[in-house]
């Protein structure tokens, strides 16, 4: 994997199908450190990985942002930057606490933090000719304060990341031909940008209903010409197979990638594009 991008549940009762978001603290993040551990193994050298967390709350204040950042680092992830994603919604602002005094005012988080890091380098090896963003885009991403609504249109999912979001963070931390993953990837946001804009990528999910969700978006959307990323399909291998001895290269790459991404995910299905060569469905595996 080349780049991944995410964003896990905040634990904070969100009604996600499929997964009780409520667990306590301590159960959460080592879960969650689990998960990065076995990120870290299926990155390449260089690889990125990009995780959009929320300030969790006003009351028994928790800045979970900080937890796991401090965890990802311990696990020897570098950490290359903080983005800021304003997402302008102070409009629907009801929670003001004592209104006009000092005695108990809230601040309310307009905000939602997008931390960015490395797995062992700074750089990213990759084609120049490989590259998509402009030179207008790239001065607009490199500033860290990132203001784009949140995405209205749900899809019966509570939480969608909007595809502008995404869409920065693909061109600006990968190549394409690259492989992005999202292995909490809901009704599939990062599947079909990168698709949309010549990358591979892997999605993973614990809800069948989001999984079939994302299929169908995901084969709706076009890739640039030139970039034959194959849509979603289910594969016929037995998903806890290892390949033939005999089997193309492809085959056999496919089947690690798999067995990568369920190591991530652990439980439930998914609907991926495999990467270069091959448009296999990863059968078995949360925008």
């Amino acid at each position: 994997m080349h780049l991944a991008i995410t964003s896990p549940p905040y634990n904070v009762k969100i009604a996600y199908r499929g997964y009780a978001d409520d667990l306590p603290p301590e159960e959460y993040l080592a879960w969650l450190r689990g998960v990065w551990k076995a990120l870290r193994r299926v990155l390449v050298p260089g690889g990125r990985f990009v995780l959009n967390v929320a300030p969790t709350s006003i009351k028994n204040f928790r800045p979970i942002h900080h937890d796991l950042s401090r965890d990802l680092r311990d696990l020897g992830f570098i950490m290359r930057t903080e983005i800021i994603w304003y997402k302008q919604t102070m409009g629907r602002r009801t929670a003001w606490g004592s209104w006009r005094s000092p005695s108990n005012p809230h601040i309310v988080p307009s905000w939602e933090y997008v931390l960015v890091f490395s797995k062992d380098q700074w750089k990213l090896p990759g084609d120049p000719a490989l590259v998509d963003i402009d030179s207008r885009e790239f001065q607009k991403f490199s500033d860290g304060f990132w203001q784009i609504p949140p995405e209205r249109k749900r899809a019966g999912h509570p939480a969608p990341f909007p595809e502008e979001l995404i869409e920065r963070l693909v061109k600006f931390y990968s190549y394409r031909g690259n492989v992005v993953l999202d292995m909490f990837g809901g009704t599939g946001t990062v599947a079909a940008v990168a698709r949309r804009l010549g990358r591979h990528y892997i999605h993973i999910d614990s809800s069948e209903e989001y999984c079939a969700a994302a299929a169908a978006r995901v084969a709706a959307v076009r890739p640039p010409r030139g970039f034959p990323i194959p849509p979603p399909s289910r594969s016929s291998l037995d998903p806890d197979a290892d390949p033939p001895m005999d089997a193309p290269e492809p085959a056999r790459t496919a089947v690690r990638r798999r067995n990568a991404a369920r190591a991530i995910a652990g439980r439930g299905p998914q609907s991926v594009d495999t990467g270069p060569q091959t448009g296999l469905r990863l059968p078995r595996g949360r925008s």
